[in-house]
């Protein structure tokens, strides 16, 4: 919980603030970027929420905090955020909140389906969240894209009884044998209608998941960046190896898709496949530049 006696000199006057916690990952200023802002190594509060939507939106964001930085003096409306969790973000696709400090706040993924739920990388096992995922199907299947991002995955896998899927490349950080290990570069059909890509680069054993042709779940390997304009890979956060992830990110013109959710950064939607294309070449032509 965040401690009002640690509250950020740089918070707007008022409710809600930041306390000398914050890790600086950037969920609460993607969830809501007209209340959050960055400061040097931290997020705070630039102005006060207005109105029922944008308080309740904040709110959100204070139980998606993944170390808890974030607080209410009057701590009302957090129990009507907490529930608004998971929250589509596209027909059948959610994102849970409940982000990990083991993680760097990385957002993990619902996708629910006839044949068996899936987990997409793993959020903090809070009560709160595994009650609806009970109440919303279960997970049969959680896709972890690297070895960053594998937060409780040992707590999910133990309630619910759900398949981890790993590249062999980044296993280990399982702690143990997953259920089911991915193998070499080519893409994997895992389901008619889910594909496994493995994009090495960010670390060795990378993998994005492309749901549908229609949503690309992109680990760390691609975000929008709204600072460039453009979708983009990171070069300071590249572990593994820079060309190799611009020669997997050149692979990815080879599929059609439309919705890329990432695990950092915020989201992007191109009206089409084609249009979508347009944007992988700008991000392309910008990791090509940089050498």
């Amino acid at each position: 919980m965040a401690r009002l006696a640690d509250r950020l000199p740089e918070n707007a006057e008022g409710d809600l603030f930041v306390d000398r916690s914050c890790i600086d990952c950037a969920t609460c200023r993607e969830m809501l970027p007209s209340v959050f802002a960055p400061g040097d190594g931290f997020s705070f509060v630039r102005r006060q929420p207005e109105g029922a939507g944008e308080t309740h939106r904040a709110l959100m964001a204070l139980v998606a905090c993944p170390t808890g930085s974030i607080g209410s003096s009057s701590k009302g409306g957090v129990k009507a955020a907490t529930a608004a969790f998971p929250e589509r973000v596209a027909d059948d696709v959610f994102f849970c909140g409940f982000t990990s400090e083991k993680s760097f706040g990385a957002w993990s993924y619902l996708v629910t389906r006839p044949q068996g739920n899936l987990l997409v990388d793993s959020p903090r096992a809070a009560a709160p969240l595994r009650r609806r995922l009970h109440e919303m199907g279960g997970v049969s299947t959680m896709l972890l894209t690297h070895r960053d991002d594998v937060a409780d995955h040992e707590h999910f896998r133990s309630e619910f009884g759900c398949e981890r899927v790993i590249h062999r490349r980044d296993a280990a950080a399982l702690g143990g044998a997953a259920e089911r290990l991915l193998e070499g570069e080519a893409p994997i059909p895992l389901a008619p209608d889910l594909l496994a890509i493995p994009t090495p680069g960010h670390t060795p054993g990378h993998v994005v998941y492309l749901f549908r042709k229609t949503v690309l779940f992109s680990g760390d390997h691609l975000a929008f960046s709204p600072r460039r304009g453009r979708l983009a890979a990171f070069r300071d956060a590249c572990w593994y190896s820079w060309e190799e992830q611009t020669r997997s990110m050149e692979r990815l013109l080879d599929f059609d898709f439309t919705l890329v959710l990432p695990a950092h950064g915020d989201r992007f939607r191109a009206p089409s496949p084609a249009a979508m294309k347009d944007e992988l070449r700008r991000c392309l032509s910008g990791m090509t530049s940089r050498g």
